[in-house]
């Protein structure tokens, strides 16, 4: 099973994805407080490194949690078998770890609610939470020092945003963040350009089109940096998608198959909300039952999209070599 990058789309969406949490949460008092997590399901604590995360506990052990500390979580079932090769993996990383990160553990079946708002589709699935935010994850049971190179990327992000952890000095943050500087609610590290500070700043108040300029201007004074790109194509995403009926988009796309613009809109909207492979087949389908300018128009929208993904992202990969066969 390949890595699934979680990348920017999952920044953006985490706020939407803890909603039924979030609600739960408010209905009932949470019977974990930070820095002093607690085994829930009847699981057991590591040191305190390893918890039990529930719908309920999840804004606490998780989110909150993870605006200090780096947090991995384990989604994982009783029934799966590759869980339980993975799961012991991690535990161990964590306790070898001593608190440099959390690792935070969700049941599935018990948890149907969280598992649907994070659009787990397969398990054992695992991601990095930092600053409150999803950065980035992988399907499937990896070897151990497939892991461990990923938790060195992720400490590696975590430095950049300012937490005290120590990273191996080789982990690519920039590889692991889809080149975006996601890191709302975090003190911006050392060295790192105003720019993004500005934008973070911007989309905090919900001022979309002030973190365009700002990304705008770090491109015309650095037209090579991939933060500022990815970051640009990510806002302007969301202001897409937040100027969409969706409702009626779907209902044109679904009636007009060969609209370009109406599959597009579907196509954005299907991004934003984490159905990376649905985008890209749906745009790809547009490039093969069209030509000309229409066939242009769809082609440019689908690259596009790939600008919200590291260049390396197999799904992008993937995409990009089927677009190819059908242009050339």
């Amino acid at each position: 099973m390949q890595p699934r990058d979680f990348s920017l789309y999952g920044a953006v969406d985490l706020g939407a994805r803890q909603a039924a949490a979030q609600r739960r949460q408010q209905a009932a008092q949470s019977p974990a407080q930070p820095g002093a997590p607690a085994p829930a399901n009847g699981g057991s604590a590591n040191g305190g490194f390893v918890i039990d995360v529930t719908e309920e506990t999840f804004n606490t052990d998780v989110v909150d949690r993870s605006r200090s500390t780096p947090v991995i979580m384990d989604l994982w079932a009783e029934w799966c078998g590759p869980c339980k090769q993975l799961s012991p993996v991690l535990e161990k990383l964590a306790a070898e770890a001593d608190g440099q990160w959390i690792l935070a553990k969700v049941d599935v079946d018990a948890n149907p609610q969280l598992s649907a708002a994070l659009q787990v589709q397969s398990i054992p699935m695992v991601v990095a939470v930092l600053g409150g935010q999803l950065v980035d994850g992988f399907l499937g049971a990896m070897p151990e020092a497939q892991v461990r190179q990923w938790i060195g990327q992720v400490l590696a992000v975590a430095e950049k945003m300012g937490m005290p952890v120590t990273a191996p000095a080789d982990a690519d943050a920039d590889d692991l963040m889809g080149g975006a500087d996601s890191t709302a609610g975090v003190p911006a590290a050392p060295g790192i350009p105003p720019a993004y500070a500005e934008a973070r700043a911007a989309m905090e108040r919900g001022d979309l089109d002030g973190a365009a300029k700002a990304f705008e201007q770090e491109l015309a004074a650095n037209p090579g940096d991939p933060v500022a790109a990815t970051g640009l194509a990510q806002v302007n995403l969301i202001r897409r998608v937040s100027s969409y009926d969706q409702a009626k988009a779907r209902r044109e796309a679904a009636e007009r198959p060969g609209d370009v613009a109406a599959q597009a809109r579907v196509a954005d909207i299907e991004m934003a909300s984490g159905r990376i492979e649905e985008a890209f087949n749906r745009l790809l389908g547009v490039v093969r039952r069209t030509s000309g300018e229409e066939r242009d128009q769809a082609r440019a929208h689908l690259v596009g999209l790939f600008e919200l993904l590291p260049p390396n992202d197999p799904q992008v990969k993937k995409a990009r070599s089927a677009l190819s066969a059908l242009l050339f």
